[in-house]
């Protein structure tokens, strides 16, 4: 195992979330419970929603918000394929299909509007967007196509707890927004997921989804409020449990401090690197003040022409890890034979190019430097060796 001194992502843990864990552990209950019910109210506080549904974890949350919108067999939904594949996944579970729309380009990873609209078709039934970094997808335009051909939109903010596009919070401006709680997210649990929406009938839902239909739960019964259930429709063993709630809990309430310290970070990244021959993709967003993003991870495009590998070698080698967001969905063996025709040349042209750089909120000044100059030497070595030949 390799001993990074700059590792990609890290956890801000400490005294807070032991003691959360400890004190589930005293009250003897682990299963979905009272510290489940008010991390779901505060985060439907912080997020300035009506509903807020804890999951196991984003990919059962976006798999239950495309059940809650009946979306199945027959039906089409627009997805990117700059993603994980959990976005088109969750599709495919319902017996729906996708359409995998291109990005904007370059400078802006996240699902263009333009493409979205010429892949709706009269099975379409929904748009999925993936707030790409933990920023902003051009949700207006976004909304003005669902609203004009009758579609529903879900948004995938796993990127994104916190940010906000024109002072409203990402995974609100749709009818269903689902996060993920991940290791490496920005309010990580190891594993979880949340889903939000102000519309009624989608949260009933949801919540009878994710405990297998049921009408009370074990929690209900433990309290006395039920004695016995009926099953009103075919659900899933879909829920989190109070460890991981009080866990997300405490990391709620470091969310705004430390997406203030990754924008830092992000931009001492791109005043090092804006007159390099990298891309920096959504550098213009940062003084946007439209936009309040989570910086989540931070991308850059090499030029072209670069060996990604060694370059991603070479930052190995001083101990800086170093990944990739992400080989296109619509790439792996598993979709090529479902969707063999499938062309994207603006999502293929950045995903050859894109490596992630480490970004954590206790990233220190010392690795933030190690990282700046490691890229920097690494890059001139590529483009000397890519000169040479």
């Amino acid at each position: 195992m390799t001993a990074w001194r700059v590792p990609l992502f890290d956890l801000d843990y400490g005294v807070q979330e032991r003691e959360a864990v400890l004190e589930v552990l005293k009250r003897r209950w682990l299963t979905m419970g009272a510290v489940t019910g008010e991390f779901e109210e505060s985060f439907a506080r912080y997020m300035d929603v009506t509903h807020a549904v804890a999951a196991s974890n984003a990919t059962a949350a976006l798999h239950m918000a495309c059940l809650a919108l009946d979306i199945g067999v027959g039906d089409e939904v627009i997805v990117p394929s700059l993603s994980f594949v959990a976005t088109a996944n969750a599709v495919l579970y319902t017996g729906a299909q996708v359409r995998f729309a291109d990005i904007i380009g370059m400078h802006e990873l996240n699902i263009s509007p333009f493409d979205i609209e010429r892949h709706i078709t009269s099975r379409t039934k929904a748009i999925i967007v993936m707030h790409y970094a933990g920023f902003p997808c051009r949700m207006n335009e976004i909304m003005d196509i669902a609203h004009r051909h009758h579609l529903a939109v879900i948004e995938d903010a796993a990127h994104a707890p916190g940010a906000r596009l024109d002072d409203r919070q990402l995974g609100t401006w749709g009818d269903v927004g689902c996060f993920s709680f991940f290791s490496n997210k920005n309010l990580a649990t190891g594993e979880g997921g949340m889903l939000v929406t102000d519309r009624d009938d989608i949260a009933q839902r949801l919540r009878s989804l994710r405990s297998h239909g049921m009408t009370s739960l074990t929690w209900d019964r433990y309290q006395g409020h039920a004695y016995s259930y009926d099953v009103t429709a075919l659900g899933y063993n879909y829920r989190i449990d109070e460890i991981h709630s009080a866990l997300g809990l405490v990391q709620l309430g470091k969310l705004d401090a430390n997406n203030t310290r990754r924008k830092a970070i992000v931009e001492t990244y791109y005043n090092a690197f804006k007159d390099t021959s990298l891309t920096l993709p959504f550098m213009n967003a940062i003084t946007d003040p439209a936009q309040t993003p989570a910086y989540h991870i931070f991308p850059i495009l090499l030029p072209e022409g670069i060996d990604r590998q060694k370059f991603m070698h070479s930052l190995q080698s001083e101990g800086i890890q170093t990944s990739i967001h992400y080989p296109p969905i619509h790439q792996f063996s598993y979709y090529r034979k479902i969707y063999p025709q499938t062309s994207l040349p603006q999502t293929q042209s950045a995903a050859v190019r894109e490596v992630t750089l480490p970004l954590y909120p206790a990233m220190t000044e010392e690795q933030i430097s190690l990282v700046v100059d490691g890229v920097l030497s690494a890059l001139s070595s590529s483009l000397t060796d890519n000169a040479l030949i």
